[in-house]
């Protein structure tokens, strides 16, 4: 497959998970939405580091800033943290079972989900509600289904 159909692919997954970081879902649900970017982005940098870098991530996390209306920088920062330490250990992310990967996926969302909050909470006054951490059990559950997927998707449209 040519290169221009493996980014159209690339970017379209993308486009799908930022609409799906947007989409509006009723307040009692609200709390149990994945954290789909970081879904898409975990995955892309572990099957295509050559493909998909830090200035993706950066530019992912700039527009979720913007369409969340959040702290500029808040999402790109912590994209591009998790692409750089994906991008150093890809090869050995590559080696890990299934249960592990989901294991190190829900290590980085609660970490990040911590930094987020405490960023948001020393500009203004957030009160930390139990259910906030509802989204990396979510994510952790449905890593292993979204990680076959994506590799049937890559398998299908022969991205490389």
């Amino acid at each position: 497959m040519s290169l221009i159909s493996s980014y159209r692919t690339i970017y379209f997954t993308f486009f799908v998970s930022l609409v799906a970081a947007i989409f509006p879902l009723p307040i009692m649900f609200n709390a149990f939405r994945p954290d789909w970017m970081v879904l898409v982005v975990f995955y892309w940098i572990i099957a295509l580091p050559h493909r998909v870098n830090i200035g993706h991530s950066f530019i992912l996390g700039l527009t979720l800033d913007i369409l969340l209306g959040s702290i500029l920088g808040m999402h790109a920062l912590l994209f591009s943290l998790l692409a750089y330490f994906t991008s150093m250990n890809y090869q050995r992310i590559r080696n890990f079972t299934l249960v592990q990967t989901t294991l190190l996926l829900g290590l980085f969302i609660f970490v990040s989900k911590i930094v987020l909050y405490l960023i948001a909470s020393s500009m203004q006054e957030i009160i930390l509600h139990r259910h906030y951490f509802w989204s990396v059990f979510i994510s952790m559950l449905i890593w292993p289904w979204f990680f076959l997927f994506m590799r049937y998707l890559r398998i299908r449209f022969k991205v490389s």
